[in-house]
């Protein structure tokens, strides 16, 4: 019995290791097929690449077409290597197919990402550089992948967006037009002058080189608040320059404003005080 078991043993043995050669020139050269393919890829998406920034093809584009590509080439180099290891394509077809199935019913939500990142691309409501606002984020479009947008806020925080979201909700994008209005409100007291605050404010704007001349700037009453008169200021200005703009106006105002005289209210509440203890 001992002898028959190491008889068998060693049969097996031999069997396994006769097998295991057969199959090693075909590993070796799947191993070596892998990483050439592998190198290849990479060297064709980067010669993609610089074409694609040569041409100056734009950036979201380019991620989302180089995405696609790496991904194709990578998955036609699995199926040549599976090949070469002796799998039929017929079968590995087969099992493909309700493998992709399986996934596709399994990841849905992905598929739609997908699906909306091409939308983002052939009708671009926004591109990578645009500042745009949506579901509840705001920042700069830094990239757009094959599932998601990613932005960066003012606060330099990654925002991480479904591509699905964005296609099928509301999106605000600031730097669509070059141009940009800016609408502020300044509060006068009640005892100032208008027309001079209106002469004030429309000269600080005027000179101000940044401010487009066409449209011009208006000033006019917006309303009667409760503590002040609010004039509504409106002007335009390139994008480029829009904050910075703001920003030193609201300044101005406040000194030049108070140098000619006008003065800024504050909340103000009258209160009466009775005697509940008097008698009538």
């Amino acid at each position: 019995m001992d002898s028959i078991s190491i008889d068998s043993i060693s049969e097996y043995a031999n069997y396994f290791l006769d097998k295991i050669l057969s199959y090693l020139p075909s590993v070796i050269a799947a191993l070596v097929l892998l990483l050439l393919g592998w190198w290849l890829i990479k060297l064709i998406v980067g010669r993609l690449r610089k074409v694609m920034e040569k041409k100056e093809v734009d950036p979201g584009v380019r991620g989302f077409a180089l995405n696609i590509i790496n991904i194709v080439l990578k998955i036609l180099l699995f199926i040549i290597i599976i090949t070469k290891l002796g799998v039929e394509t017929t079968s590995f077809a087969a099992i493909l197919a309700a493998a992709g199935l399986a996934i596709g019913l399994a990841l849905q939500g992905s598929l739609s990402n997908f699906a909306g990142g091409v939308l983002i691309i052939v009708l671009k409501p926004f591109k990578v550089g645009d500042f745009i606002e949506a579901q509840g984020e705001s920042g700069t479009v830094t990239e757009i992948s094959i599932f998601y947008t990613f932005l960066t806020t003012v606060n330099n925080q990654r925002i991480v967006i479904p591509n699905g979201q964005l296609s099928n909700n509301k999106v605000t994008n600031y730097s669509y037009e070059p141009t940009r209005r800016n609408v502020m409100t300044v509060g006068i007291s009640y005892d100032s002058d208008i027309k001079k605050s209106r002469e004030v404010i429309l000269n600080i704007l005027n000179n101000d080189e940044r401010v487009l001349k066409d449209p011009e700037p208006v000033v006019f009453v917006g309303g009667l608040g409760d503590n002040s008169v609010d004039l509504s200021v409106r002007f335009w200005a390139n994008l480029d320059v829009y904050w910075g703009l703001h920003f030193d106006t609201i300044e101005k105002f406040k000194i030049e404003l108070e140098d000619a005289g006008i003065s800024f209210p504050f909340p103000q509440r009258d209160v009466h005080l009775f005697n509940m203890d008097k008698e009538d």
